[in-house]
């Protein structure tokens, strides 16, 4: 279970990046965070991540005060950021330094064949492309089986047929475990292929605008009339949220 209580979020310079944010997610739950730019989302995965701490409130996970990178928890960037004098399986191994060998060996393996690149093992980063290098960057967070994963933008940088592709892949491998998953995105496609609830965030400091529970069966056809209509209101959401803001800034 993740918890968040009252988070706020203020920078040294004196910008007020995140206000009031209250939020639960479940275990096995998939939330996606999105709103305009400049609203605190990917603030608050890093204060979730125990990376940056909230001014005020506090950030639980299982009923655990979040002050520092917690075990349970893995983040997700936008770029792979694979070390690159190191292989895949040696990438992947990484976040293991406490597992035996032979956990490690078998853990590696089978995540590597999870994603698809067991035949890739003694790669450098060099040699994948981006969609390869991304899968390395999953695998990497879930061999160490975290409760709570989080994701920011993980699939921006790719083209649309290979992002699509690996919001299905992570579909399929977060059915093995069902670990809690928040993702920051901008694509609302994607946040309505991956979730079962769709959180809007707006204006500066960014607070919880609306709150959308996704009804649709998995798995999801981007272009059946119902997840068009739910498409259609995220957008509505955005696009209000957009216009009191500046309203309030006018």
């Amino acid at each position: 279970m993740l918890r968040i209580e009252q988070v706020g979020k203020q920078f040294q310079n004196g910008f007020i990046a995140l206000e009031e944010i209250n939020l639960e997610v479940a275990q096995g739950e998939i939330v996606s965070l999105v709103g305009t730019s400049g609203c605190g989302k990917s603030t608050l995965l890093r204060i979730i991540a125990g990376l940056s701490l909230a001014s005020v409130g506090a950030v639980y996970v299982d009923d655990e005060l979040v002050t520092q990178p917690h075990s349970n928890v893995d983040l997700i960037f936008q770029e792979p950021r694979l070390m690159p004098w190191l292989t895949v399986r040696e990438n992947v191994q990484f976040g293991l330094a406490n597992v035996s060998p032979l956990e490690k060996n078998r853990r590696t393996q089978f995540i590597l064949e999870r994603v698809g690149l067991a035949q890739f093992a003694e790669a450098l980063p060099r040699q994948l492309s981006g969609g390869m290098a991304q899968r390395v960057a999953i695998a990497r967070a879930l061999v160490t089986q975290p409760s709570i994963l989080l994701l920011d933008e993980p699939f921006s940088a790719l083209d649309a047929f290979i992002r699509m592709k690996l919001q299905d892949h992570l579909l399929d491998i977060w059915a093995d475990d069902r670990p809690t998953l928040l993702l920051v995105t901008h694509d609302i496609e994607e946040a309505l292929v991956l979730s079962d609830r769709v959180i809007v965030l707006r204006g500066t400091p960014g607070r919880i605008y609306q709150e959308f529970a996704i009804d649709l069966p998995r798995p999801r056809k981007r272009t059946d009339a119902h997840f068009q209509q739910w498409k259609e209101r995220i957008l509505n959401s955005l696009d209000l949220s957009l216009e009191q803001r500046l309203a309030v800034e006018a």
